[in-house]
């Protein structure tokens, strides 16, 4: 979020950049916002006021004592008495008014968005996003191409039909060659980041609330999550948990609270995990087949540094998403997300989609962003430098999710005989060059 000094020093610049988003709710949102600030600010200063005024009291009274015990008769001490008490209720009913303000505050400071850099386009949706690099070329096929969905099912790779049967819709069982190229795709990406300087980790699964909302608009983002509710037996905590939908949440919150040393930047991390989202509504086709799904496994780079450096991280991170999947073989583009498709925790995001032949359309496939500061406050993930302390930038980015760069070398590899050929870069993983077996 937005620190609250930044809002006050800034109100025509972040009033601006809510404009920008077309959404004159945000607008409401800010107005609200500082009107309850000052507000809240009178309340603090009448607090102040109120303690200065007990304390003088209190040190009055203190005089006044010590005045009776030495003798003096004319002490009114009765009277001295009074004020003070007079004045220690008066200084708990401004308190009580301060204290309501805050969380209020607060509230209202989660749900404005980011900052958006210059560079951000204007646009009103995914649709107006710009295009600014494309790798590869479109494969040809002297064959119709089919759906994964089809080539799943011929060859026995995903059950589907199963894991509805215990779980549900968009569940799935992932098998024989299709599961162990999955695991290539995943050492693979590992060994990509670790020899790029990124530290491995595994996090948990599960977070508590308190720490999900430091990087992430539950407002925005709950309904699509798995909330796990109920005391575990034996341990004290009884707050309930959220089923993470990427690492980049856990691996950022791990530093909520924390003062980090400048010489410790930058944090560079490539966690994996296997995320779980609702993944609400209607997809067409994505319906079907494992391009959609509520449980997918994804490894994802992270990177906490200082606020000079966090643009040159932005494009190296970006630079090693391409990089993987132009190591894949793949055809895709780049694009620069516009203002009315980039959410409110990025500043700045990038997406790489791939070609994918059968739907005759770009994907997603990786999402890049700077997040400047606006995690890190909500977190309070500060680092600490000669002149003082300030907050870190925070960036993510997909490496890759295995799912759907699996869809992609199903459809974009195939054979004509229903076989699908391995990318050469994974083939010292996996143990084989193609995959199946010809399907008359």
């Amino acid at each position: 979020m937005l620190d609250i000094n930044f809002v006050r020093e800034n109100v025509t610049a972040v009033r601006n950049n809510l404009t920008k988003r077309n959404n004159p709710e945000l607008l409401d949102l800010l107005d609200e916002l500082l009107k309850l600030d000052e507000i809240w600010r009178k309340a603090k200063g009448e607090a102040d006021n109120a303690r200065k005024v007990s304390n003088a009291a209190n040190e009055e009274l203190n005089q006044a004592v010590k005045a009776m015990k030495a003798g003096n008769k004319d002490v009114k001490i009765e009277v001295f008495k009074e004020t003070a008490r007079k004045a220690k209720q008066r200084v708990s009913e401004k308190e009580a008014e301060e204290t309501n303000f805050p969380e209020q505050i607060r509230s209202l400071l989660m749900r404005i968005p980011n900052m958006m850099d210059k560079d951000v386009p204007v646009g009103k949706d995914d649709s107006e996003n710009v295009v600014v690099k494309t790798v590869g070329k479109k494969p040809k096929f002297d064959f119709t191409p089919i759906s994964h969905v089809d080539i799943v099912e011929k060859q026995g790779w995903v059950d589907l039909d199963r894991a509805a049967k215990i779980s549900g819709a968009r569940w799935y069982f992932l098998k024989g060659e299709l599961a162990l190229l999955e695991l290539a795709i995943t050492k693979y990406a590992v060994d990509f980041m670790t020899q790029r300087g990124f530290t491995f980790i595994v996090p948990p699964f599960m977070m508590r609330r308190h720490a999900y909302e430091g990087v992430v608009s539950l407002s925005e983002f709950e309904d699509v999550m798995y909330k796990v509710e109920g005391k575990i037996k034996d341990e004290e905590d009884e707050e309930d948990l959220y089923a993470i939908a990427t690492s980049e949440h856990p691996l950022t919150a791990m530093y909520m609270n924390e003062v980090l040393d400048l010489k410790q930047l930058p944090i560079k991390l490539v966690g994996y995990s296997t995320n779980f989202r609702k993944e609400a509504g209607s997809h067409g086709k994505d319906q079907k087949g494992i391009f959609r799904v509520h449980q997918f496994n994804k490894i994802e780079q992270i990177v906490l540094c200082s606020p000079e450096d966090s643009w040159e991280f932005h494009e190296e991170i970006l630079k090693n998403a391409m990089g993987f999947f132009e190591s894949l073989g793949l055809h895709f583009q780049v694009v620069n997300v516009c203002t009315g498709d980039l959410g409110i925790i990025a500043a700045k995001k990038y997406d790489i989609e791939t070609w994918y032949p059968v739907q005759n359309a770009f994907r997603e496939v990786v999402s890049c962003s700077n997040c400047t500061t606006y995690q890190s406050v909500r977190a309070n993930i500060k680092f600490q430098y000669k002149q003082g302390r300030s907050f870190v930038h925070t960036l993510n980015s997909t490496c890759v999710a295995t799912s759907r760069a699996l869809v992609a070398i199903m459809e974009n590899f195939q054979n004509e005989d229903g076989t699908v050929n391995v990318p050469e870069v994974l083939q010292k993983y996996v143990g084989f060059k193609v995959m199946g077996k010809p399907i008359k």
